[in-house]
């Protein structure tokens, strides 16, 4: 009877170890996932020009930002700077992972290599190049205008435009599900065109139905088919059924918004707005949703990426520069060594890193 009792014990203990060992990590899981949003680090670069789009290579673990005319290139997890791309004047960046190419929303584009960060060649585009998305289900470039074409397809393996597609309106965030639809936010439409990336032709137009207008940012759940459309007026995420774009609900977000995005890991969608504010947006399933958090960020913080890797939110936003602040990148507005002139607009790009 001791021996069977002992024996009992023994596998009650084993069981306990076996139980906490799998339902720990799943505690600490959870845990963090109950952890608010806060800003984890920020940096401070001097310089001049006009910043767009903030575009992460999770592959390369770099950042990219578009300014004035160059693409600013930084450690994605130091923010150190690794490089700059010269004679650019782009707004946003896109890379193929596969081929090793990087492009930026340009005129021309300019196709570098993006170990060496050397340029590759100029691809002739026509409109006003604004966005830019790599495709992966044709391993394609689509640079975006709002001028016609609204679409530049181009192959990302040696840079020859493959073709160009009306899309109907000014077309600002685009998402793949990967296996041949691409979708568009048009913000003059407020509506989302579908594409088929392989025909290169718009084959339905998702219609907001006035629940948000001026779609700029757009995030997408490809497992469970949800898109997630975020308006300028009224301030709103309009969340979208992808395949037979029926409405789902809306949910309030910050004013000015110019960048969303959604995380598979978290089940959180997020977009980043002008008036200083990031939302956060979770998915309790693919019929719940639910205002998790409001991050305060900074004054037109408006553009946002996201580091696969930790789960971190990066959002830019640029600053006056302080007085007698001295330039160190060259520009056309301004010279190395010269200090930065009282008015003369932004000097300092903010880096801001959020997460839990």
């Amino acid at each position: 009877m001791l021996e069977m009792k002992t024996h009992r014990l023994s596998s009650l203990a084993i069981l306990t170890v076996l139980f906490f060992g799998f339902v720990g990590p799943m505690v600490t899981l959870s845990a963090a996932a109950a952890q608010p949003y806060k800003i984890l680090k920020t940096t401070q670069t001097m310089g001049s020009g006009a910043i767009d789009y903030v575009y992460a290579d999770n592959d390369d673990h770099r950042l990219y930002i578009p300014r004035g005319n160059q693409v600013l290139v930084f450690d994605l997890g130091t923010l150190k700077s690794v490089g700059t791309i010269e004679n650019t004047r782009a707004r946003g960046v896109a890379v193929d992972p596969k081929s090793g190419h990087g492009f930026c929303s340009s005129s021309p584009v300019v196709m570098w290599d993006t170990k060496t960060l050397k340029p590759i060649k100029t691809i002739e585009v026509q409109g006003r190049p604004d966005g830019i998305l790599f495709e992966p289900a044709t391993e394609r470039i689509y640079v975006f205008s709002h001028a016609a074409p609204n679409a530049t397809v181009i192959d990302s393996k040696d840079g020859a435009v493959v073709g160009t597609i009306d899309l109907g309106g000014a077309p600002e965030q685009a998402a793949s599900d990967g296996k041949g639809k691409l979708f568009v936010t048009l913000e003059d439409k407020d509506k989302i065109a579908v594409v088929d990336v392989k025909e290169l032709k718009v084959i339905g137009n998702y219609d907001l139905a006035g629940k948000g207008g001026g779609p700029a940012g757009l995030g997408f759940d490809v497992k469970n088919h949800v898109l997630f459309a975020f308006c300028h007026e009224p301030a709103t995420a309009v969340i979208i059924n992808s395949d037979d774009g029926k409405i789902i609900t809306t949910l309030p977000i910050g004013k000015g918004v110019d960048g969303g995005g959604f995380n598979p890991h978290t089940m959180e969608a997020f977009s980043s707005q002008g008036d200083g504010t990031l939302t956060i947006i979770k998915e309790k399933s693919p019929t719940e949703f639910e205002v998790a958090q409001t991050v305060e960020t900074k004054p037109r913080g408006k553009t946002c990426t996201l580091d696969t890797k930790n789960d971190h939110i990066i959002v830019i936003t640029t600053e006056a520069a302080p007085p007698g602040a001295v330039l160190t990148t060259s520009t056309p507005a301004e010279e190395p060594g010269k200090k930065a002139r009282k008015g003369s607009g932004p000097g300092m790009l903010d880096i801001i890193v959020i997460g839990r």
